[in-house]
């Protein structure tokens, strides 16, 4: 990775750039093939934060690509507009101006802003003109358990107030009952339901039972249309992990190698410190390489993340830390 990124690179969003997937029919040939051996993928999982440990100039680059990579993200109860107004200025300006002087880095933002429903609006206005896209989680967010004509009502009422991402959740039943036809169905008609924004479908890992559920689930989204598939709601006991990650990350190898159609990753959840950014970073860089490195295919799904990072990137600067609460991201 380069020591510093362009004002272009910086700022990419899906919809400029890669060609969304256009999906495909099932093929239940493929989604039984697709398995995971999970002693193997642990040990690899395992080694992964001791060898890609980076320093300096390097580390500092590899974190403000780690902030072009954030979905900024509130999804609390007690949300306002002021609230997500506060968001959106953070997400427009990541880190101090200062700072992204001395780096080389102005223009620096975030991926995108992830709100729920009723806040979308006062997102859009805020973030109007910067480029930054609004992403709204949809479908009966976080258990995905109301009735199907309501969730994709959701996505539709969210796409016409401004939304040009929506994060889906999947039925866990149907993966947990290995009901493939009617999980690519439901991907389907949220993916018709989107129109242009793009979709992120969330399997909710954690509740799946097994990294082959994972594997297989990941590949009927991807064949259903989803332009992302992502890990968690947050909401889960256990949320993103290496494991799963890898798990996921060869699924969206291999179905770019059938198709030739890059599909883009999202781990979501418990991913709070800027080491644990740039584990994930090096993950993608060598299960998928370098072009997987841009907001565009890859994001974090993170509120608290933004925070860590900055900390860490003053201390390179100044060769000091300063306190968290400096750090705020509302």
């Amino acid at each position: 990775m380069t020591e510093t990124m362009s004002r272009s690179e910086t700022s990419l969003v899906p919809q400029l750039h890669e060609p969304r997937n256009p999906g495909m029919p099932l093929d239940m040939d493929r989604v039984m093939r697709a398995t995971a051996n999970r002693s193997a993928i642990e040990r690899r999982a395992a080694t992964l934060p001791g060898r890609r440990s980076v320093k300096k100039d390097y580390q500092a680059a590899w974190l403000a690509r780690a902030i072009s990579c954030i979905d900024l993200t509130t999804l609390a109860g007690d949300d306002t507009p002021g609230r997500v107004a506060r968001l959106c200025a953070k997400a427009r300006q990541p880190v101090r101006a200062d700072l992204l002087d001395a780096l080389g880095l102005e223009g620096l933002t975030v991926g995108a802003v992830c709100v729920y429903h009723d806040m979308i609006a006062p997102a859009v206005e805020a973030l109007e003109g910067s480029g930054i896209p609004v992403a709204a989680v949809s479908t009966g967010f976080p258990a995905g358990l109301s009735p199907f004509p309501l969730r994709v009502a959701e996505i539709t009422e969210s796409v016409k107030a401004g939304a040009r991402e929506i994060d889906i959740v999947i039925s866990r039943r149907h993966v947990l009952t290995g009901d493939w036809q009617a999980l690519y169905d439901e991907m389907r008609a949220f993916r018709e339901a989107c129109g242009e924004a793009h979709v992120k479908a969330i399997l909710a890992t954690g509740e799946l039972g097994t990294l082959q559920n994972v594997a297989r689930a990941s590949m009927v989204c991807m064949m259903a249309g989803a332009d992302f598939i992502k890990t968690s709601t947050g909401k889960e006991s256990v949320n993103a992990t290496l494991p799963v990650s890898l798990v996921m990350m060869r699924a969206i190898r291999e179905y770019h190698e059938e198709t030739g159609c890059r599909v883009g990753y999202k781990p979501a959840g418990g991913i709070s410190k800027a080491k644990d950014a740039v584990t994930y970073l090096a993950l993608v860089k060598e299960e998928l390489g370098d072009r997987w490195l841009r907001p565009d295919l890859y994001r974090f799904g993170a509120s608290s993340l933004l925070g860590d990072i900055e900390r860490q990137l003053e201390h390179h600067v100044t060769g000091a830390y300063s306190a968290s609460w400096r750090h705020a991201t509302s």
